[in-house]
């Protein structure tokens, strides 16, 4: 499985993860909706389980995958400062057609 962080959301990421809250966990990336073609995802700190892929990035970051879910497969992890501050999570691989980045 594969995963893309940008640099923003790597520096955001690596604050989270050196809190005590974090201690021993990582983040995971999963599935909240399914719309057909498409899903919306979400990210949380968790512990590994028996189906999950523990997906090297190349900025020092593991991401949590759950092997079994096709749509996580390729997600793109990117932290924006503007509009508004946040995450957005995509998945440029399983979009439809129009919808998809090249970098």
């Amino acid at each position: 499985m594969k995963c893309k962080i940008n640099r923003n959301a790597a520096k955001v990421l690596h604050n989270m993860l050196n809190t005590d809250e974090a201690n021993g966990k990582m983040v995971r990336v999963y599935i909240t909706h399914m719309h057909g073609d498409h899903a919306h995802y979400e990210m949380k700190l968790d512990t590994p389980t028996e189906h999950d892929e523990i997906v090297k990035t190349d900025k020092d970051i593991d991401i949590l995958l759950d092997s079994r879910e096709e749509f996580l497969d390729g997600v793109w992890i990117k932290y924006f400062y503007v509009p508004e501050e946040g995450f957005e999570i995509t998945n440029p691989s399983k979009e439809p057609q129009g919808h998809h980045h090249h970098h």
